[in-house]
This record gives C-alpha cells, structure tokens and sequence, in this order.
C-alpha cells in the first residue's frame, strides 16, 4: 500500500487538477471479464490442476509455498530477495541436485508482493534480469502521479468507466507486464501465482483463480496480469476500487470438493470456520442478481501477509477427506511456508503528548494497525496448523497402538508429514538501528536504490541465518543421505 504520510497529499493533487468530476466518476472501471456458460473442470490457471502438473525437477512429495505482503516498493524488493536467496541455495532431492528456487509450487502475493509473484510466474529466470530496472528502481509512483496531472488523461479519468486504478493497470503494463494475460501464465512452467484483493462490500478476499472465477461464471483467461496487480494494491481513497461483473448462479458451477463436508446439516464434527467462512462468501458470489458487479480494493486490506488462503485451505484439507484426496494427500510428505513479511512500524511521538493525532492520522492507523496485528497472528496460526499436524500424527500412532500394532507398524500405517512455517520479517534483525531502518521505509512505489539493495541483500541474510530454515535444510539433508542409503543396500 502507498505511504500514509503521502495518502492525503495524492488523493489531493488527483483531485486538484482532474476536478470534482473526475474523482466522482474514477470509482468505477470496465467490466472486462467474459462470461461463461459452462466451466471446464480442470481448465483455465485452476490452483490444484496447476499444483499437481510437477514442474520439471520439482519433487512431488514436497510442497513448497511462499507468501509475499503488501507494502509497495518495499514488499516488492524484500521478496524478489527471498526469490534470490532461494536461487543461490543449492540442495539434493533423490539424488539430485538443484536450487531451492526449483522446489517452489505457489507464491501468494497481495498489494506489492503481487508485483514479485505474477513477474516471477510470467519471467521465470528472466526476473533476475529484468524486474529491478523494470520495476524495483523505477519511479513508479511519480509516473502515476505525473500520468494524473496530465491534462491528456483527464477525459479518461472523468468518464465513467476509468479510474485512477485502471490508469495503473495500462502504466503496469507498460512496465512489466506487456499485456499478458493469466491464459499466459497457465501455458509456463513457473509457480503458480495467486494473487488477492479485497471485496469492498463483505471484507472478503477476491482471489484471481479460475476457481473463484468459476463462482462468478467468469473466464479468468482473458484478464491482464496487470488489472490483477492494480486490482491487488488499489489502496483506497488514493486510487480507484477495480471493479469486475459477477455472472455468478448463471453456469452449473461445481462447488470445492470440501464444501460438501464442512455444509453438511448432519456433520456432527465442528469443521474449520474460516472453512465456512469462506462458503459463505461462496454463496454471495453466486448471487449474481443481488450483486451483478463486484468493487474490489487492495488486497492487504483483508490479508496483507497472503497466507489467509493458504490458512483456509489447510483447515479445509483438515475438516474434509474429499479436499484431501483432491490433494493427492496419501502422497504428500512435507509442507514448507515461508512468509515474508515487510511490515512497517513508523515511529511516532503521539504517546509523550497530551494531544491525540489529528483526524488523518487517527483515520490511518485505525486502518493499518488491525492489519498489522492481524498479520502477525497468521504467522501464529500456521505455526499452530504446523503443531496440530504433529500432534494428529501422535493420536493416530497411538489409536493403532490401541487396535494392537506395533510402533513400528503403526507409524508405517500413519505417514509422516512435516509442516515447516518459516518466517521472514525485519523484525528478526538483530541491530535495533538496522531493524529501525527498515521499519521506517515508507510504502510507496518509490525508493532510492540503495534501499532496494539493501532491502534484497537483508531478506537473504534474515533467510539465509533463519533457524527453521536451516533446520529445514538439515531435514532434507538427512532424508537424501537416508534414501541414498536404502538405494545401496537394495
């Protein structure tokens, strides 16, 4: 999200000089999304048919996810620094050796981590070349403001089916994304890119998949990576809600496979609420006669680490055997997240003064400290989900104990499934006046190049020296020597 400190003055220059129309009509944007009849089952960038087609040296026990957050330039830079640490990293699987970049299955991204995940999903290995000079050290945020002020866009901004976030989009892809489309993604071997913004009206995440796209009897194919982006950091007030139209109870569209269990008026076992949580968004969605269009603002509003729907999805495999088995579950032997996360804490003095903040500052902090504190709990949460499959591992070893197995047996029966949640944030740098620096780096889509750097040299050095990771390495480590082993003596 852009800066708080520069919220305001944005908002206000836009306003200036396209006049009251402009800003009374650039709430609105095109509908560009197509209509389907009928979906495809399996077709369009769906995220398990994507999950299950391998990438080529990917290993198909492992699956490997990463979660970038919102924060501009800032988040931007931090996690294509993650992705460059991943690529320096070398490991053995079954014998052969490869980076820990090509273990990659999903990156989730919101706001300015959205930028790193759809770049990485469409370059592939040309990121490294090109993202910086396309994006990380360009003025972006200055091009758009420069692009509002111009008298030649002020008819497009005044009409009523073009905002200021659509002026981002068409800049977007100027810039880097060169007008493809999530038909283009689907067609590389590059991690899956899933990417979120917030509904306006129920606070619910708007995921571009074909999935929640199905649910609104929508063709994901035809859309720019770059409106997925606007859409992602449309920050509210500063630019346009992006809006897309809802076709949605219109095309038979096949509800997830764990509906059917967590729905369930007989399911005498509490499912997962963010599981039902989410069938409830479901059912908004396909109610296209209630709500035929859909505004959509930045994503860090409803998730501003990108791991809620990695959280919902766990929760759904845990409450539904069908989810499992969609999964390929029985299959599965280890989980790793990492979750990058560039929150900044701007110090303030409010708290050594009598006087509260002003209006603007109280509006701005009453929005970003819930966030803030709601992304340090999913951090919590998946380190819970990480403790809970341990433990559910124990209970069923010692169910089969009880039917009269040996442990040996018993653990042969219950497959060994390890959850690693790795947390990458400024606030594990150990210099307070190093971790202030970073903590004090404004969110916008601009920053001098040498905070770039520094931004991409500390995610490697906070990855590089985490515990958890390399605990994870020596995990991986030790099931390669094992296998080997195994291999020799048959």
């Amino acid at each position: 999200m852009l800066g708080f400190d520069r919220l305001g003055r944005f908002a206000g220059r836009v306003g200036l000089a396209a006049g009251s129309l402009a800003l009374a009509a650039c709430t609105a944007m095109a509908p560009v999304n197509a209509p389907v009849t009928q979906p495809q089952a399996s077709q369009g960038y769906s995220v398990m048919p994507l999950l299950k087609r391998r990438l080529p040296g990917n290993n198909p026990r492992a699956l490997v996810l990463l979660a970038f957050s919102g924060g501009g330039t800032r988040a931007a830079a931090f996690s294509y620094g993650v992705l460059e640490e991943l690529r320096r990293t070398p490991i053995v699987v079954e014998g052969q050796t490869h980076r820990f970049l090509d273990e990659v299955d999903l990156i989730a991204g919101v706001s300015g981590g959205s930028f790193t995940a759809l770049a990485y999903a469409l370059y592939g290995e040309r990121l490294f070349t090109e993202f910086e000079p396309r994006f990380l050290k360009r003025d972006v945020q200055g091009e758009l403001i420069s692009r509002a002020l111009s008298p030649r866009h002020w008819g497009a901004l005044g009409s009523a089916t073009y905002g200021r976030s659509e002026l981002a989009a068409d800049y977007y892809d100027e810039i880097l994304f060169q007008g493809a489309t999530f038909a283009d993604l689907q067609r590389l071997a590059t991690p899956v890119a899933l990417v979120t913004g917030t509904d306006l009206s129920t606070g619910a995440r708007f995921e571009f998949s074909q999935d929640n796209f199905d649910l609104m009897c929508s063709d994901l194919g035809g859309v720019r990576l770059a409106r997925a982006a606007a859409t992602s950091s449309a920050v509210p007030v500063v630019l346009s809600p992006v809006t897309w139209r809802n076709y949605g109870g219109n095309c038979n569209a096949p509800l997830p496979a764990w509906v059917q269990d967590v729905a369930r008026a007989d399911n005498t076992a509490r499912p997962a609420g963010r599981a039902l949580l989410r069938y409830r968004d479901i059912r908004e969605l396909q109610d296209s006669q209630a709500r035929p269009y859909i505004h959509t603002v930045d994503g860090g509003v409803s998730d501003n680490l990108g791991l809620r729907g990695m959280i919902e999805a766990f929760e759904q495999m845990e409450a539904s055997p069908n989810f499992q088995k969609e999964l390929d579950f029985d299959q599965l032997r280890h989980v790793v997240v990492i979750a990058v996360n560039s929150r900044s804490a701007p110090s303030t003095d409010w708290d050594r003064s009598p006087t509260p903040p002003g209006f603007v500052a109280q509006l701005l902090q009453s929005s970003s400290v819930p966030i803030d504190h709601f992304s340090y709990e999913s951090v919590e949460l998946l380190k819970d989900i990480a403790q809970r499959w341990a433990n559910r591992r124990d209970y069923q070893i010692a169910q089969k104990r009880l039917e009269g197995m040996t442990q040996a047996q018993a653990e042969a029966q219950v497959p060994r499934i390890t959850f690693d949640a790795i947390d990458v944030s400024f606030d594990a740098i150990a210099d307070p006046a190093e971790r202030r620096y970073f903590m004090e780096l404004p969110t916008s889509f601009m920053l001098p190049d040498e905070a770039v750097d520094r931004l991409r040299s500390q995610a490697g050095k906070l990855l590089r020296e985490s515990a958890a990771f390399r605990k994870l390495q020596q995990q991986i480590r030790e099931v390669n020597t094992a296998a080997m082993g195994q291999a020799a003596a048959q």
